[in-house]
């Protein structure tokens, strides 16, 4: 399906795609607004007190609680007789995960003993004697661009720096134009030069890259402090291990090497000597659905993630109610309502599923590994996703009106997705739209930092619904008291009647 000119890509009760849009929006949409009505603030709070309770010892991935929750959500499937997607357990889609701890020890180049923490960042074990390096430059490789031309690195460690190439004029080579391109993005870089050196046999890789070096220092102080370490999905096929070198570090020892280009061998005497313990768990993905009348192979993904933070190291519990207990309650609403519309003859032309995933705390693990490893549905029939991640609350720091809702990513991938978000709200629902997050340098990149960009970089169009942080964001004040219901209400209809 080519999704880019599907003018009524997401309208799950469409009947002629030929139809002009704004017509298909009044007569589709309407025929939903009696069941857009079920979704109550009432509802979502009885939901809300009972997820974002101490019972659920704040959703922690692959912790007690979070099992609790992923059977509540289940549960209320079940007793709705909606449908669990094909490919799951009794509605769960197990998702294996590691934890690696921050390892202890050293690393010590050319005789200088380096500190992880201070001199480097690594989150997993290292070990063993690595003679030389291969230097390669940006460590891009690219249709226009490549550092590893004729050059065999398998086997072999790496060392590359941030950033990407220009041309004389100015204009980054790969791009063409005076704008970078995902080599030089922030959020981007690092897992596709992994990718790369993945591909080529690379056992480790050494990336001088100071910006990702501070940012991902406090994230490295935090895990420390509390001992805790990092999750990632299990695999059997293992990346290279990451090594952030400052780029102090790399002119003490290898003085103007990143002031060059070209890709080289170079005379390194390295003694890795960092050692960890990990420890391996599982959680689940909860994943319904309810099959489309006319194009059933046709999918809408809805999304929000089941977990949150857990408990603090002084027994204080993260409720998560805003983070993300509004989003998924309010997904437990939009499924009722979908199938009360079913029930009564008005079944969703296409088939929409309702994702629940876990480890979106964890760095987007549950939605990985369903777009990546594992979906349960093609992704090229997925026409889109809608992620709902804190709709609950206020963003204090916003300049408006009470009835708003900070829009990400709806124009990114798909013009029509837009348009039709655009005129669904204008309608009925009557929200300020905010796009202030939507902006390309938003500080915060948060287009990255939800389970939509799972899809999105599968080339999916999505809407992220995001009321923005608060003074209780990943704190034990996120606590259900503090949800306007009135608002969630009106966003959760919103996200149904688009």
């Amino acid at each position: 399906m080519n999704k880019s000119f599907l003018i009524v890509a997401l309208l799950v009760w469409t009947c002629n795609s030929a139809q002009n849009s704004s017509s298909v929006i009044s007569s589709n949409t309407e025929l939903g607004l009696p069941y857009a009505a079920t979704i109550t603030a009432d509802d979502l709070k009885e939901h809300l007190y009972i997820y974002a309770s101490d019972d659920f010892e704040g959703r922690e991935t692959g912790a007690p609680g979070q099992k609790k929750a992923a059977d509540y959500l289940r549960t209320f499937y079940k007793s709705q007789n909606i449908s669990e997607a094909p490919g799951t357990a009794d509605y769960f889609q197990n998702v294996p995960l590691e934890l690696t701890r921050i390892p202890e020890g050293n690393i010590s180049i050319n005789g200088n003993m380096l500190n992880n923490g201070q001199d480097f960042l690594s989150f997993k074990a290292a070990t063993g004697s690595v003679t030389s390096l291969f230097y390669v430059g940006y460590g891009i490789d690219s249709e226009t661009y490549s550092d590893y031309e004729n050059l065999d690195v398998a086997g072999k460690w790496l060392i590359m720096k941030a950033g990407e190439p220009k041309l004389a004029n100015g204009n980054y080579m790969i791009s063409g134009t005076a704008e970078p391109s995902a080599w030089s993005n922030q959020s981007e870089a690092i897992g596709k030069r992994t990718a790369v050196a993945k591909s080529k046999g690379a056992l480790g890789i050494f990336l001088v890259d100071d910006q990702n070096f501070t940012r991902y220092t406090r994230y490295f102080n935090y895990m420390k402090q509390n001992a805790g370490g990092q999750m990632g999905l299990k695999s059997n096929d293992p990346e290279p291990n990451m090594i952030l070198l400052s780029g102090t570090a790399c002119d003490q020892l290898f003085p103007n090497l990143v002031n060059s280009d070209e890709s080289r061998e170079i005379n390194a005497n390295i003694n890795l000597g960092l050692t960890s313990t990990d420890e391996f768990l599982n959680s689940e993905n909860v994943v319904a659905y309810i099959q489309g009348s006319t194009w059933p192979d046709e999918y809408v993904i809805v999304s929000s993630h089941l977990d949150h933070i857990g408990i603090t190291a002084d027994g204080e519990i993260n409720n998560g109610a805003d983070d993300d207990g509004s989003g998924t309650v309010g997904l437990l609403e939009i499924a009722q309502a979908f199938k009360q519309a079913a029930a009564e003859g008005n079944a969703p032309k296409r088939s929409v599923v309702f994702l629940h995933v876990t480890g979106e705390e964890k760095g987007l693990l549950g939605s990985n590994y369903y777009t990546d490893i594992q979906p349960l549905f093609p992704l090229s029939e997925t026409v889109a996703n809608l992620n709902i991640d804190m709709i609950g609350r206020s963003d204090p720091k916003r300049n408006g009106g009470p009835d708003y809702i900070y829009l990400i990513g709806s124009d990114k991938l798909s013009t029509e997705l837009h348009e039709i978000s655009e005129a669904i709200n204008e309608k009925y629902s009557n929200l300020e739209l905010d796009y202030t997050y939507n902006d390309e340098n938003d500080p915060n990149r948060f287009y990255y930092r939800s389970d939509h960009y799972n899809f999105a970089k599968n080339n999916i169009p999505i809407i992220f619904y995001f009321n923005g942080t608060h003074e209780d964001y990943h704190r034990p004040g996120d606590t259900p008291d503090k949800i306007e219901y009135d608002l969630l209400e009106k966003r959760t209809r919103l996200v149904f009647l688009t």
